[in-house]
Formats: structure tokens, C-alpha cells, sequence
């Protein structure tokens, strides 16, 4: 079957290299811009940003908590507010650093490539978010409790033990996880772009499935705080996200060769 103009050539005539590094160029200065303005604008929102992500470690602590974080350098608390509102606005200016990705490779793309990567871009920030998500709603309240638990007053011990935690410290570990889950949800991703690509089979990530689960086990275990609650409420998603990532790599395997076989 012949194949329609627009799915076998790039839409456009090849570049020199020296234009690609200059549009290159261009379209990080966007990104750069764009991350600045939404870091700006997220400034603005800091405190009501700061208290969305302490709100787990807030409704984890008890009456007879602290219920206080503390900085211990006067520029501390000013740079953990840069550091929140750069976080804000990379979640914030993605669209804008997707669409300069988007346009920087779409131009060498077939055009049956490009409707075929298009999904992706739309699923690597809703999986992100996801994982984002989990850890935020479900790993985090669970850990902060069992660390928590750790405080005695002076009736247990000689000496009362409480909490005293840094919220640069805190704020990093917050900001390291949410980045962590959200990178580690973009396996289906990763996978589907690699048999795209002809590299795995849906049959070499089923018979090799007992090391995936192993390794996803101990990325978990890196990952997170050491408590087995958290380890594995980041394994069994990763786990589930391997099974469904096994059926669309089998899905676009079918594909490729029903169209190889046209």
C-alpha cells in the first residue's frame, strides 16, 4: 500500500546544523524566560505554596507537637521561597517548555511520527501529576506519622524528644519526592517510546519481569524515606505500570508489524 506524501517525508527541507543550533538556541531562551516569569509570578503565592506542601507534616503532628519549622540562617528562609516559587513554576510553565519541544523536533518528524507522539506529550505531565499526586495524598501522611512517632515527653524518656525541623530541609525532601514519583510514573512512557524505537519487546519485558519487579523494589527503597510503607505505596504503582506498559508495547508491536505487512 502506498503511503500518503505527508506520512513518508519531514514537513520541511533539511536545515544546515548551524540553523538547528540557532533555533535550538532560540527555544531555550524561551524555556529560560518562561521558567523566570512563571518562577515570578509564583513569588507572589509563595506563602499560599509554602502551606500547601507543609500541610501533610501539619495534619500529621498532634496537639502536643511543635507544630512549627524552624530556620537556623537568616537567608534560609528567603531562598527556601526562591526554591518553592522555581518549583511552582516549572509545574506551572510546562505547557510552555512542551510546546517548545514540540516544535523543535516536530519539523524531522514523518507525519505519521508525529501523531504517534503527540499522546505522549499529553500523557508525561498527567503521569507526573500522578505521581505527584501519591506521594503528596498518600505516601507522605503515612510517613510523617511514623516519624512523628518517634517523639516521647519527659514522663517516657529523661529528656522530652521533639521535633525541630529545618524548613529548608524539609521543603527539599517535600520538593525531591514529588520530582521523583512524577519521574518514576513516566515508565509507560519511556517503554512505549522504546519499542517505537524497535529496542524492547512485549515478550522480553514479560519473561524479564521478575528482575523489573526487583529493581523497581529497590528504586522504591532509594527513593523514598526509609519506612516500608512508602516503599512499597511507590512499587505496587510502578508494578501496575509495568503490567499496563507490557500491553501497549505489545499493542505497538501488532502495529508496526500490521504495518510493515501492508
Amino acid at each position: 500500500m502506498t503511503q500518503a506524501p505527508e506520512q513518508m517525508e519531514p514537513d520541511h527541507n533539511p536545515k544546515p546544523l548551524v540553523d538547528h543550533l540557532v533555533e535550538l538556541r532560540n527555544r531555550l531562551m524561551w524555556c529560560f524566560l518562561a521558567v523566570i516569569a512563571g518562577t515570578g509570578f509564583c513569588y507572589l503565592f509563595v506563602q499560599d505554596i509554602y502551606g500547601f506542601l507543609v500541610r501533610p507534616l501539619a495534619d500529621a503532628m498532634g496537639d502536643n507537637d511543635t507544630q512549627r519549622l524552624i530556620y537556623t540562617n537568616l537567608t534560609e528562609a528567603f531562598f527556601t521561597y526562591i526554591k518553592i516559587s522555581f518549583f511552582g513554576g516549572l509545574f506551572l510553565m510546562f505547557p510552555v517548555l512542551a510546546v517548545q519541544i514540540w516544535g523543535f523536533i516536530a519539523p524531522g518528524l514523518y507525519g505519521r511520527e508525529r501523531r504517534a507522539f503527540l499522546p505522549y506529550l499529553v500523557a508525561t505531565p498527567v503521569l507526573f501529576i500522578a505521581g505527584a499526586a501519591l506521594v503528596y495524598y498518600f505516601i507522605m501522611p503515612l510517613a510523617w506519622r511514623f516519624f512523628l512517632g518517634f517523639q516521647s515527653t519527659g514522663a517516657e524518656t529523661a529528656l522530652p524528644i521533639q521535633l525541630e525541623a529545618r524548613v529548608s530541609e524539609y521543603l527539599d525532601l517535600v520538593m525531591v519526592l514529588m520530582f521523583a514519583f512524577g519521574l518514576c510514573f513516566q515508565l509507560p512512557v519511556l517503554l512505549s517510546l522504546m519499542a517505537r524505537a524497535g529496542l524492547i519487546t512485549a515478550e522480553t519485558l514479560a519473561s524479564r519481569r521478575k528482575y523489573a519487579i526487583v529493581a523497581i523494589f529497590i528504586a522504591a527503597a532509594l527513593l523514598t524515606p526509609p519506612d516500608i510503607i512508602s516503599q512499597v505505596g511507590l512499587a505496587i504503582p510502578l508494578i501496575g505500570l509495568y503490567e499496563i506498559s507490557i500491553l501497549l508495547v505489545r499493542r505497538i508491536c501488532k502495529e508496526r508489524a500490521a504495518r510493515h505487512g501492508a
